[in-house]
Protein backbone atom coordinates (compact mmCIF):
# COMPACT_ATOMS: atom_id res chain seq x y z
CA UNK A 1 0.00 0.00 0.00
CA UNK A 2 1.59 3.23 -1.13
CA UNK A 3 1.41 6.19 1.22
CA UNK A 4 3.59 8.88 2.67
CA UNK A 5 5.24 7.70 5.88
CA UNK A 6 3.77 10.44 8.05
CA UNK A 7 0.97 11.72 5.85
CA UNK A 8 -1.85 9.90 7.65
CA UNK A 9 -1.46 12.39 10.49
CA UNK A 10 -3.41 15.65 10.39
CA UNK A 11 -1.67 18.97 9.90
CA UNK A 12 -2.80 20.02 13.38
CA UNK A 13 -1.77 18.60 16.76
CA UNK A 14 -5.38 18.78 17.93
CA UNK A 15 -7.52 15.68 18.33
CA UNK A 16 -8.69 14.56 14.88
CA UNK A 17 -12.38 14.87 14.09
CA UNK A 18 -12.14 11.97 11.61
CA UNK A 19 -10.04 8.89 12.33
CA UNK A 20 -9.61 5.78 10.17
CA UNK A 21 -7.41 2.90 11.32
CA UNK A 22 -6.63 -0.16 9.20
CA UNK A 23 -9.77 0.60 7.20
CA UNK A 24 -10.72 -1.83 4.46
CA UNK A 25 -13.78 -1.81 2.23
CA UNK A 26 -14.70 -4.67 -0.05
CA UNK A 27 -17.75 -5.69 -2.00
CA UNK A 28 -17.64 -9.43 -2.49
CA UNK A 29 -14.19 -10.37 -3.79
CA UNK A 30 -13.41 -6.81 -4.87
CA UNK A 31 -11.31 -4.74 -2.45
CA UNK A 32 -11.75 -1.01 -3.02
CA UNK A 33 -9.02 -0.05 -0.56
CA UNK A 34 -7.36 -1.49 2.52
CA UNK A 35 -4.98 -0.59 5.36
CA UNK A 36 -6.15 3.01 5.21
CA UNK A 37 -4.97 5.09 8.17
CA UNK A 38 -6.16 8.69 8.04
CA UNK A 39 -6.65 11.45 10.61
CA UNK A 40 -8.42 14.65 9.61
CA UNK A 41 -8.05 17.60 11.98
CA UNK A 42 -10.68 20.26 12.70
CA UNK A 43 -10.48 22.90 9.98
CA UNK A 44 -8.48 20.70 7.60
CA UNK A 45 -9.37 20.48 3.89
CA UNK A 46 -8.72 17.05 2.36
CA UNK A 47 -9.36 16.41 -1.34
CA UNK A 48 -10.09 12.84 -2.45
CA UNK A 49 -9.00 12.11 -6.03
CA UNK A 50 -8.78 9.13 -8.33
CA UNK A 51 -10.40 7.45 -11.33
CA UNK A 52 -14.06 6.42 -11.28
CA UNK A 53 -14.85 3.25 -9.38
CA UNK A 54 -12.00 3.46 -6.89
CA UNK A 55 -14.18 3.93 -3.81
CA UNK A 56 -14.16 7.68 -3.27
CA UNK A 57 -17.91 7.99 -2.74
CA UNK A 58 -17.87 4.74 -0.78
CA UNK A 59 -15.41 6.32 1.65
CA UNK A 60 -17.86 9.14 2.34
CA UNK A 61 -20.62 6.59 2.86
CA UNK A 62 -18.46 4.82 5.43
CA UNK A 63 -18.16 8.08 7.38
CA UNK A 64 -21.93 8.59 7.02
CA UNK A 65 -22.58 5.15 8.50
CA UNK A 66 -24.11 3.88 5.25
CA UNK A 67 -21.30 1.48 4.30
CA UNK A 68 -19.75 -0.92 6.81
CA UNK A 69 -16.01 -1.46 6.82
CA UNK A 70 -14.80 -4.96 6.07
CA UNK A 71 -11.94 -4.42 8.53
CA UNK A 72 -10.55 -1.66 10.72
CA UNK A 73 -12.30 1.23 12.44
CA UNK A 74 -13.82 4.60 11.54
CA UNK A 75 -14.66 7.38 13.98
CA UNK A 76 -16.18 10.83 13.63
CA UNK A 77 -15.95 13.19 16.58
CA UNK A 78 -14.38 10.50 18.76
CA UNK A 79 -17.32 8.11 18.28
CA UNK A 80 -17.81 5.13 16.03
CA UNK A 81 -19.48 6.19 12.80
CA UNK A 82 -23.26 5.96 12.75
CA UNK A 83 -26.04 7.09 10.43
CA UNK A 84 -27.87 10.32 11.07
CA UNK A 85 -24.93 12.06 12.74
CA UNK A 86 -25.97 15.75 13.11
CA UNK A 87 -22.30 16.78 13.29
CA UNK A 88 -21.92 15.89 9.59
CA UNK A 89 -22.99 18.04 6.67
CA UNK A 90 -23.26 16.16 3.39
CA UNK A 91 -23.38 17.28 -0.23
CA UNK A 92 -24.33 14.20 -2.29
CA UNK A 93 -23.61 13.59 -5.94
CA UNK A 94 -26.11 15.45 -8.04
CA UNK A 95 -29.45 13.79 -8.56
CA UNK A 96 -32.72 15.20 -9.75
CA UNK A 97 -35.93 15.93 -7.87
CA UNK A 98 -39.40 15.09 -9.16
CA UNK A 99 -40.56 18.24 -10.98
CA UNK A 100 -44.01 17.82 -9.40
CA UNK A 101 -42.76 17.96 -5.84
CA UNK A 102 -44.28 20.86 -3.88
CA UNK A 103 -40.98 21.51 -2.06
CA UNK A 104 -39.48 24.93 -2.76
CA UNK A 105 -35.81 25.72 -2.86
CA UNK A 106 -35.89 27.29 0.58
CA UNK A 107 -37.66 24.20 1.96
CA UNK A 108 -34.78 22.04 0.75
CA UNK A 109 -32.29 24.29 2.52
CA UNK A 110 -34.41 24.35 5.66
CA UNK A 111 -34.25 20.56 5.85
CA UNK A 112 -30.61 20.96 6.77
CA UNK A 113 -31.78 22.61 10.00
CA UNK A 114 -34.78 20.55 11.07
CA UNK A 115 -35.21 17.83 8.44
CA UNK A 116 -34.26 15.17 11.00
CA UNK A 117 -37.30 16.05 13.12
CA UNK A 118 -40.79 14.56 12.77
CA UNK A 119 -42.53 17.20 10.71
CA UNK A 120 -40.98 20.56 9.97
CA UNK A 121 -43.37 22.64 12.08
CA UNK A 122 -43.37 26.42 12.10
CA UNK A 123 -40.33 28.33 10.95
CA UNK A 124 -39.04 30.72 13.59
CA UNK A 125 -37.76 34.17 12.67
CA UNK A 126 -34.20 33.11 13.51
CA UNK A 127 -34.37 30.03 11.31
CA UNK A 128 -35.92 31.97 8.45
CA UNK A 129 -33.06 34.46 8.67
CA UNK A 130 -30.56 31.59 8.65
CA UNK A 131 -32.14 30.08 5.53
CA UNK A 132 -32.18 33.46 3.78
CA UNK A 133 -28.50 34.01 4.60
CA UNK A 134 -27.54 30.59 3.23
CA UNK A 135 -29.55 31.14 0.05
CA UNK A 136 -27.81 34.48 -0.47
CA UNK A 137 -24.37 32.97 0.21
CA UNK A 138 -24.72 30.43 -2.63
CA UNK A 139 -26.49 32.83 -5.00
CA UNK A 140 -29.85 31.06 -4.83
CA UNK A 141 -32.10 33.88 -3.60
CA UNK A 142 -33.72 34.50 -7.00
CA UNK A 143 -35.17 30.99 -7.21
CA UNK A 144 -35.63 30.28 -3.49
CA UNK A 145 -39.42 30.06 -3.84
CA UNK A 146 -39.45 28.07 -7.08
CA UNK A 147 -40.34 24.35 -6.92
CA UNK A 148 -37.04 22.54 -6.27
CA UNK A 149 -37.79 20.04 -9.02
CA UNK A 150 -37.95 22.71 -11.72
CA UNK A 151 -34.61 24.45 -11.23
CA UNK A 152 -31.50 23.62 -13.28
CA UNK A 153 -28.89 21.13 -12.18
CA UNK A 154 -26.46 23.87 -11.20
CA UNK A 155 -29.13 25.76 -9.26
CA UNK A 156 -30.15 22.59 -7.43
CA UNK A 157 -26.53 21.89 -6.54
CA UNK A 158 -26.22 25.34 -4.95
CA UNK A 159 -29.32 24.62 -2.85
CA UNK A 160 -27.73 21.37 -1.65
CA UNK A 161 -24.55 23.19 -0.67
CA UNK A 162 -26.63 25.64 1.37
CA UNK A 163 -28.51 22.75 2.96
CA UNK A 164 -25.27 21.03 4.00
CA UNK A 165 -24.10 24.17 5.83
CA UNK A 166 -27.41 24.89 7.56
CA UNK A 167 -26.56 23.17 10.85
CA UNK A 168 -22.96 24.45 11.14
CA UNK A 169 -21.48 20.94 10.92
CA UNK A 170 -18.09 20.05 12.38
CA UNK A 171 -17.47 17.71 9.41
CA UNK A 172 -18.46 18.47 5.83
CA UNK A 173 -18.47 15.59 3.33
CA UNK A 174 -18.66 16.74 -0.29
CA UNK A 175 -19.25 14.34 -3.19
CA UNK A 176 -18.53 16.14 -6.47
CA UNK A 177 -20.32 19.31 -5.30
CA UNK A 178 -19.10 21.42 -8.24
CA UNK A 179 -20.79 19.37 -10.96
CA UNK A 180 -23.12 21.38 -13.22
CA UNK A 181 -21.78 24.67 -11.89
CA UNK A 182 -20.17 27.20 -14.20
CA UNK A 183 -16.66 28.39 -13.39
CA UNK A 184 -17.90 31.47 -11.54
CA UNK A 185 -20.16 29.50 -9.23
CA UNK A 186 -17.52 26.80 -8.77
CA UNK A 187 -15.27 29.47 -7.33
CA UNK A 188 -18.12 30.92 -5.24
CA UNK A 189 -19.00 27.55 -3.73
CA UNK A 190 -15.35 26.58 -3.16
CA UNK A 191 -14.72 29.87 -1.37
CA UNK A 192 -17.88 29.42 0.71
CA UNK A 193 -16.81 25.95 1.86
CA UNK A 194 -13.36 27.26 2.66
CA UNK A 195 -14.89 30.12 4.65
CA UNK A 196 -16.92 27.57 6.63
CA UNK A 197 -13.83 25.58 7.57
CA UNK A 198 -11.82 28.69 8.46
CA UNK A 199 -14.50 30.44 10.51
CA UNK A 200 -16.21 27.36 11.99
CA UNK A 201 -13.21 25.01 12.15
CA UNK A 202 -15.10 22.55 9.97
CA UNK A 203 -13.16 19.59 8.57
CA UNK A 204 -13.82 19.23 4.83
CA UNK A 205 -13.47 15.96 2.88
CA UNK A 206 -14.00 16.81 -0.77
CA UNK A 207 -14.36 14.17 -3.50
CA UNK A 208 -13.72 15.68 -6.92
CA UNK A 209 -12.42 15.26 -10.44
CA UNK A 210 -12.07 19.05 -10.77
CA UNK A 211 -9.31 20.09 -8.40
CA UNK A 212 -8.71 23.58 -9.81
CA UNK A 213 -11.37 25.52 -7.86
CA UNK A 214 -10.32 24.00 -4.52
CA UNK A 215 -6.55 23.60 -4.90
CA UNK A 216 -5.75 26.94 -3.20
CA UNK A 217 -7.56 25.66 -0.10
CA UNK A 218 -6.42 22.02 0.00
CA UNK A 219 -4.17 20.93 2.87
CA UNK A 220 -3.77 17.30 1.82
CA UNK A 221 -4.82 14.92 -0.95
CA UNK A 222 -5.95 11.32 -0.64
CA UNK A 223 -5.41 9.83 -4.11
CA UNK A 224 -6.92 6.35 -4.62
CA UNK A 225 -6.06 4.10 -7.58
CA UNK A 226 -6.78 0.40 -8.00
CA UNK A 227 -7.02 -0.40 -4.30
CA UNK A 228 -3.89 1.59 -3.41
CA UNK A 229 -3.65 5.12 -2.14
CA UNK A 230 -1.31 8.00 -1.51
CA UNK A 231 -1.76 10.69 1.16
CA UNK A 232 0.18 13.92 1.29
CA UNK A 233 0.23 17.61 0.47
CA UNK A 234 -0.57 18.64 -3.12
CA UNK A 235 3.13 19.25 -3.77
CA UNK A 236 3.93 15.71 -2.54
CA UNK A 237 1.15 13.87 -4.35
CA UNK A 238 0.71 15.71 -7.66
CA UNK A 239 4.09 14.78 -9.12
CA UNK A 240 5.18 12.48 -11.92
CA UNK A 241 7.22 10.34 -9.53
CA UNK A 242 4.51 9.94 -6.87
CA UNK A 243 1.67 9.11 -9.24
CA UNK A 244 3.82 6.75 -11.32
CA UNK A 245 4.47 4.75 -8.14
CA UNK A 246 0.80 4.82 -7.24
CA UNK A 247 -0.49 3.75 -10.66
CA UNK A 248 2.28 1.17 -10.99
CA UNK A 249 2.99 2.40 -14.52
CA UNK A 250 4.51 5.50 -16.12
CA UNK A 251 2.43 8.60 -15.39
CA UNK A 252 3.36 12.16 -16.21
CA UNK A 253 2.08 15.28 -14.50
CA UNK A 254 2.32 18.28 -16.81
CA UNK A 255 0.85 21.75 -17.26
CA UNK A 256 -0.69 22.13 -20.73
CA UNK A 257 -2.50 25.26 -21.79
CA UNK A 258 -2.96 26.36 -18.22
CA UNK A 259 -4.16 22.92 -17.12
CA UNK A 260 -2.52 20.37 -14.83
CA UNK A 261 -2.91 17.06 -16.65
CA UNK A 262 -2.18 13.59 -15.31
CA UNK A 263 -1.35 11.35 -18.27
CA UNK A 264 -0.97 7.58 -17.86
CA UNK A 265 0.49 4.96 -20.14
CA UNK A 266 -2.90 3.28 -20.57
CA UNK A 267 -6.33 4.76 -21.16
CA UNK A 268 -7.64 3.67 -17.76
CA UNK A 269 -4.75 5.52 -16.12
CA UNK A 270 -5.66 8.94 -17.44
CA UNK A 271 -7.10 11.54 -15.12
CA UNK A 272 -7.40 15.26 -15.86
CA UNK A 273 -7.31 17.93 -13.18
CA UNK A 274 -8.42 21.12 -14.91
CA UNK A 275 -6.66 24.33 -14.14
CA UNK A 276 -7.79 27.92 -14.70
CA UNK A 277 -7.08 29.81 -17.91
CA UNK A 278 -4.34 31.72 -16.18
CA UNK A 279 -1.05 30.04 -15.25
CA UNK A 280 -1.28 28.29 -11.88
CA UNK A 281 1.59 28.03 -9.41
CA UNK A 282 1.19 24.80 -7.43
CA UNK A 283 4.02 25.59 -5.02
CA UNK A 284 2.53 29.00 -4.25
CA UNK A 285 -0.86 27.43 -3.58
CA UNK A 286 0.42 24.89 -1.08
CA UNK A 287 2.80 27.32 0.64
CA UNK A 288 0.26 30.15 1.00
Amino acid sequence: MAKESDASAPTSLREPVIRLRGAELRFGPRVLWHDLDLDVAPGEFVAVLGPNGTGKTSLLKVLLGQNTLSAGTAEVGGRQVHSGNPAIGYIPQQRGIDPHTPMRGRDLVRMGIDGHKWGMGLLSRGRKKKVDELLAAVGATDYADAPAGTVSGGELQRLRVAQSLANDPSVLLCDEPLLSLDMHHQKVVAALLNEQRVERDTAVVFVTHEINPILPYVDRILYIVGGHFLVGTPAEVMTTESLSRLYGSPVEVVQVGGRLVVVGGEEECVDHHHMPDEEFDLDAAVNR
